[in-house]
């Protein structure tokens, strides 16, 4: 039936058969982790989060980082029982069945795929601004914007898309060895900006503090989710780790660690040395984030000389500048331009390991686990899904898209907080190498946590959600529920 359970030893007996090879440790893991959360959320969404919260964005950095932290656990536990590819798809395979499963996996496209996809959007911007500024360079707008903002494609988010897709296909060591490297960089251009940016700290400019209530705060939470999306592409590598019941809990924590760390340094340099107040309405209210109301009343700012955070696109370049630090501030920039791909390397990484199983499973046509014979890499997937990178990034935004982004994350943690539990009550007596502590605090605060994020997001995205659900379905039933390895192998 499609609401099937598979078994733990099969879902590991398979991996077996048909597995990855082991490359990955500790320190490549961890890497890979901050690689995936340090990004678009910081260095682009910012802005964002203080036109909806004001300086209270740093209350929706650490409520996000909480709830970030109990499904971290969760994953942990579930990662270090089940060291195979496919995350979160896997763990609600081997607990609440089939369907979920597919539903998780179809989800998880939103969280990977079009998270990618607002990073490649984000980079963009990025390197436009850095080309007219630096270069005196200026790509004509109908080739670096989608319709949504009067251009016709976002040619450079294709080409950075394309591009890091090439270089997956070329092998798992390659990617991880070249984000590394682009890893340290951003850590040290983040450090730089807190060095540079709190000794001009000023406490006016944390008043008020919560311009738009809490209302407003739970909105900028549930957006600056998005800065934390990616800690779990840890967990989707898991197969490819040396000695994963310990590595991955271990990569999970310090990846989370040390980027929740990183943001609250930096949203506090940010909020207190320029001030992050949003732009208010005629009405006393903060008018909403990506509104035509807020770029006129921005583009007005700008003109009169001193624009204010929000109305920013690459909000710590733009602090730096403002507060003395032009050609630091034009190298953060830079930075971000080189950086940034990191971010939709492993995202997309992370989607490809997410299909390569569920194809191993038979939920999808089995070619798309195949494994080029030289690079060993599930190349055909890879090439599918930067595809569809590319074709959202040349059209879509970047705040809409990382809204997207979240309500599959949320979903999928959710389900793994929910099969944590229900596997310790059914079978309490397998190894666990990692054990969620509190666990039945953890888990149903992390479920109410998620659930409660997902309601403040904006409407669009919360639409979006149920619809792509209820196409997933469909592709289920037409393939999965008949091709399903699980179904074939039973009377």
């Amino acid at each position: 039936m499609s609401w099937r359970i598979k078994p733990l030893e099969q879902i590991l007996a398979g991996a077996q058969r048909k597995a990855l090879p082991r490359s990955l440790g500790v320190r490549q893991l961890t890497l890979l982790g901050i690689g995936s959360v340090i990004g678009t959320g910081i260095f682009v969404l910012t802005a964002e989060a203080a036109q909806k919260a004001g300086p209270s964005m740093l209350l929706s950095f650490v409520i996000a980082g909480v709830v970030s932290a109990l499904a971290a656990l969760c994953y942990a536990e579930l990662a270090a029982m089940v060291p195979v590819a496919g995350s979160a798809y896997t763990y609600s395979y081997a607990v609440l069945g089939e369907v979920t499963a597919w539903l998780v996996g179809w989800a998880l496209i939103l969280e990977y795929a079009v998270s990618a996809s607002a990073v490649a959007v984000g980079w963009s911007g990025y390197v436009v601004g850095l080309l007219e500024h630096s270069l005196a360079i200026t790509i004509p707008h109908a080739l670096v914007a989608g319709p949504y903002a009067g251009g016709v494609i976002n040619l450079p988010a294709v080409a950075i898309s394309l591009a890091i897709t090439g270089l997956l296909i070329v092998g798992t060591r390659e990617s991880v060895t070249l984000n590394a490297a682009l890893v340290l960089l951003k850590i040290v251009a983040l450090l730089v900006f807190v060095a540079l940016a709190a000794p001009a700290l000023n406490d006016a400019h944390f008043h008020p503090f919560m311009p738009a209530g809490t209302f407003g705060m739970a909105g900028a939470t549930a957006s600056i989710f998005f800065a934390y999306v990616g800690f779990d592409t840890v967990s989707t590598a898991a197969e490819e780790a040396h000695d994963p019941q310990r590595t991955v809990p271990r990569a999970l924590f310090a990846s989370l660690v040390i980027c929740t760390a990183l943001y609250l340094l930096v949203a506090a340099a940010a909020a207190g040395a320029y001030g992050s107040q949003p732009v208010l309405g005629a009405d006393g209210i903060p008018l909403a984030a990506g509104s035509v109301e807020l770029g006129a009343r921005c583009v007005s700012l700008q003109a009169e000389g001193h624009a204010p955070l929000v109305c920013s696109n690459e909000a710590l370049a733009y602090v730096l500048r403002e507060i003395g630090y032009i050609r630091i501030g034009n190298l953060l920039g830079l930075v971000a331009g080189l950086a940034l791909p990191t971010v939709i390397l492993t995202m997309i990484y992370g989607q490809t390991r997410i299909f390569f199983v569920m194809s191993r499973d038979g939920l999808l046509p089995k070619r798309l686990s195949g494994i080029h014979r030289r690079f060993r890499t599930p190349h055909i997937v890879t090439a599918i899904t930067g595809a569809f990178v590319a074709i959202a990034a040349a059209f879509l935004p970047v705040g809409q898209l990382a809204d997207i982004s979240n309500s599959g994350t949320l979903f999928a943690f959710a389900i793994v907080a929910l099969a944590v539990i229900l596997l310790r009550r059914r079978d309490p007596g397998r190894a666990r190498p990692f054990r969620t502590p509190l666990l039945w605090i953890v888990g149903p605060t992390a479920i109410a946590g998620c659930v409660t994020l997902f309601f403040f997001l904006p409407p669009a995205a919360k639409l979006v959600f149920p619809i792509w659900s209820s196409l997933g379905l469909a592709v289920y039933f037409m393939y999965g529920f008949s091709h399903s390895e699980l179904a074939r192998s039973r009377p």
